[in-house]
């Protein structure tokens, strides 16, 4: 059947992301760092992605394609992931990208992820993750988080780290990165139990 559909021009893209965020069926998702209709029947034809394309990658089209499927849309948003950016360890990621802008990063423990069953409902939505282990990866995050604060405009941080003493180190790197940075960003700070609850 023709119907009307959103186009993504790959080459105005600049692979921020706000499309994919503002898309209420997670139609688009984020390949090899552009955004990409990832199948026509998860497209509404509605448009919520166009005005928030910064780049005006995305038009309106009119062709055959399959019908909007509102059933195979919520299966997949019961399984998908809410993840937004690629990498996502702290010592792998860039300074500068533009997915930062105006984001509400959140910098989590690598075991959160695994300790907490409902990490992507409760905390991923929405935000750019940071994750990392001072532990295992033997580095002080705060100097590469220090300048992420500062060559971006980071709207708010979401912590969230393990009981444990060694995650303590993660809190103390994003402390000292908000403090050098210069920059008033409000941290929102939550602890895992190793048995899995939010303390």
């Amino acid at each position: 059947m023709k119907r009307r559909i959103i186009k993504i021009d790959e080459t105005k893209c600049n692979g921020c992301g706000i499309c994919a965020m503002a898309c209420h069926e997670n139609a688009i998702g984020m390949v090899n760092g552009k955004a990409r209709l990832l199948k026509d029947d998860y497209c509404d034809g509605l448009g919520d992605c166009l005005p928030a394309c910064p780049a005006e990658a995305i038009t309106f089209e009119v062709r055959e394609a399959a019908s909007y499927d509102e059933a195979a849309v919520k299966q997949r948003q019961s399984q998908n992931s809410r993840l937004m950016n690629w990498p996502v360890q702290i010592k792998l990621l860039p300074i500068t990208a533009p997915y930062y802008q105006y984001a509400h990063l959140l910098i989590a423990a690598d075991c959160t992820a695994f300790s907490y069953g409902n990490f992507h409902g409760d905390f991923l939505e929405g935000k750019i993750p940071l994750v990392g282990c001072p532990k295992l990866d033997m580095v002080n995050y705060a100097e590469k988080l220090t300048e992420i604060l500062r060559c971006n405009k980071i709207a708010e941080i979401t912590l969230v780290r393990m009981e444990v003493p060694c995650c303590r180190g993660l809190e103390r790197a994003v402390e000292s990165a908000v403090k050098e940075s210069q920059r008033d960003i409000p941290v929102n700070r939550y602890v895992v139990s190793t048995e899995g609850r939010l303390i």
